[in-house]
């Protein structure tokens, strides 16, 4: 077990002071992200709300935010120490090896921003966004056929942007050059820069307020409260003795390599929860890795058994010395250099699901929520007509997965706070219409709690150009829990002006488009739960009226009969019986019709040797 942090013990600051100032900091968090909003001009940040807001004490450590700290790193990765750092000083970087994978792909540009008060440094303000290009072989920098992070673009290592409030113009010119979107690439960098400096202004009103040592103390004393309540929290449902596993499997690399397993042990001794992800894959040649951070993922654990039992409670690193973390080297989730990493949120949505499906298994009595279905990326680039250059990128979302008490969310992201692009923000900017943005029928795992449906977005593009995009859940099934079904894939086809269709991989790299194609771009449903047969039947009929659920999956996998989309009750009374003496014990886990693993590694390989075909 890790040393007691410092932070513990009694704090001279009263409860009321105390609840003031870190409301206040959550609040800072949020008026963070708006000022971001509102300043950048990509609308991957501007309308998606890809950034991510945080706020640290002096020693680095996360009081409020989203993604685990990795200051000490960035500082031993940059060329100066804590004592070179001034008021007004920013650093940045988007290289995921030296800020131990909190970016996770380069074009995550992260800004960090020492504060100081009356000459002392008393935390830090960081925020990260998600460029629109960094360069590197393909627009939007998230090449599918890269083998080293060299292929993904501009790297930045941690050097100093602002020094003492003036920007290195040079510096910053030098990186958005090398972008395919310089103006887009400057004018957001200078908006991460902006979300900082919102923090800061808080920070010195609370230390004007409170006085600086107040605020100080009230840093250590929302650490300290978090890791009370988080021991509390691993007393009260997390076991002593037992060791639970979980595997899953993000389907391939985007290079014919695949499945790509996932594995891992959660056990607890003490006070201490131990997570060891031994036995997980090797890194791949492609750009599915994902560079895991430990503090971060320490986060996302706290974050699960927060949100599940105490969701007043902070997030912060002040549990992190409660959790033990096996990241084995050189595997999928602790890749070494310089292994690609751009397209790593299979990967990142996949460890989500192993994560919550090893608790499950780990807390006596609790239901996990199923398995989610996917958030992909999508780029669509080219030289219109007029001699002018775009480039698209959009984040698009699965269905989330059933929860206990509730369905999942039709095509939504599992990250709460981010959006999607509106359509007639698309059809303004690009040479692009949508014809269609609609919830996928059926394919939501069927249970007591509907998994979330998938959405199928229909692009009809104006211009020749290239489009790339990663995906998954094409070969795997998103699994349903406790009688819960698994949900159906994502699918993606090309109808050419021609009316040739061709089914494409989840993964592709600068496919040519003609001005007129189109792209049926579908996503993959989230997992259900518990018994679809105890379903409320009301609720079928509504779903079959809504086109949610087809009349016959109703009936074939709710056991609902509808009469001119009434409920008949004694047709459903009488099938439901039916169906309950014929069908089999259902698992815990429904992975889906799979088939065994030499099976499904030849589909993956021999798919995308085909697509390779057809293109090259």
């Amino acid at each position: 077990m890790s040393e007691t942090p410092d932070f513990v013990g009694e704090h001279d600051v009263d409860q009321t002071t105390l609840d003031i100032i870190e409301s206040t900091l959550s609040n800072t968090r949020y008026e963070m992200d708006r000022v971001v909003e509102t300043t950048a001009i990509s609308p991957v940040i501007r309308e998606q709300s890809d950034q991510f807001p945080l706020i640290a004490d002096a020693k680095g450590r996360m009081v409020m935010g989203q993604f685990g700290s990795a200051i000490d790193t960035i500082l031993a990765n940059s060329p100066f120490d804590r004592e070179d750092l001034a008021e007004g000083d920013v650093i940045a970087t988007n290289d995921p090896y030296m800020c131990a994978g909190a970016v996770s792909h380069t074009p995550d540009m992260l800004l960090l921003r020492p504060v100081f008060y009356e000459g002392d440094l008393v935390g830090f303000a960081s925020q990260w966004g998600n460029l629109m290009d960094v360069g590197g072989k393909t627009p939007g920098s998230m090449p599918v056929q890269a083998r080293t992070i060299f292929e993904e673009g501009m790297r930045l290592p941690p050097v100093k942007l602002y020094k003492r409030g003036e920007i290195d113009s040079e510096l910053l010119d030098s990186f958005a050059h090398n972008t395919r979107l310089p103006e887009h690439a400057e004018a957001d960098i200078k908006a991460l820069a902006a979300g900082t400096k919102a923090a800061e202004t808080r920070i010195h009103e609370l230390c004007d307020r409170f006085g600086k040592e107040t605020y100080v103390e009230a840093c250590d004393a929302i650490l300290d409260r978090t890791r009370e309540g988080m021991i509390d929290l691993i007393h009260e449902f997390v076991p002593e003795g037992e060791r639970y596993t979980f595997e899953d499997y993000v389907d391939d690399d985007g290079m014919g390599n695949g499945p790509i397993k996932l594995h891992l042990e959660i056990y607890r001794e003490g006070e201490t929860v131990y997570l060891d992800w031994t036995g997980t894959d090797e890194q791949v040649p492609g750009t599915v890795n994902f560079l895991l951070n430990e503090k971060m993922f320490k986060m996302f654990t706290g974050v699960f058994l927060i949100m599940a039992f105490d969701p007043l409670l902070t997030f912060n690193d002040g549990y992190y010395d409660l959790f033990e973390v096996t990241l084995p080297e050189g595997s999928v989730v602790q890749p070494e250099f310089p292994a690609a990493l751009g397209n790593r949120l299979p990967m990142m949505a996949r460890q989500f699901d192993v994560l919550q499906a090893t608790f499950s298994k780990l807390i006596d009595g609790f239901s996990v929520a199923g398995s989610y279905g996917t958030s992909p990326n999508l780029v669509y680039a080219g030289t219109d007509s007029e001699g002018n250059d775009f480039q698209m990128l959009e984040i698009l979302y699965g269905g989330i997965p059933a929860r206990p008490g509730g369905d999942g969310l039709d095509g939504h992201s599992w990250w709460p706070l981010f959006r999607t692009v509106p359509a007639e923000y698309q059809e303004a900017y690009y040479p692009l219409s949508i014809d269609e943005y609609s919830t996928r029928t059926d394919t939501g795992g069927p249970g007591e709690f509907r998994g979330g449906h998938g959405i199928t977005k229909v692009y009809t593009f104006e211009e020749p150009g290239a489009i790339t995009f990663q995906d998954d859940r094409a070969h795997t099934y998103p699994w349903g829990v406790d009688g819960g079904s698994h949900a159906q894939t994502s699918e993606k086809k090309l109808i050419r002006t021609d009316g040739t269709e061709e089914e494409l991989p989840s993964k592709v790299e600068n496919v040519a488009v003609a001005a007129g194609d189109k792209l049926v771009f579908s996503t993959a449903g989230g997992g259900g739960l518990g018994d679809p047969l105890e379903r409320d039947p009301d609720v079928v009929a509504r779903e079959v009226a809504r086109g949610l659920v087809s009349e016959s999956a109703a009936r074939t996998e709710y056991g609902v009969v509808l009469d001119d989309g009434r409920v008949d009750e004694g047709a459903t009374d009488e099938r439901r019986t039916e169906l309950r003496a014929t069908r089999e014990e259902p698992d815990a886990f429904d992975y889906g019709p799979l088939p065994d693993t030499e099976t499904l590694e030849k589909r993956i390989a021999d798919e995308r040797r085909e697509f390779a075909d057809r293109h090259n």
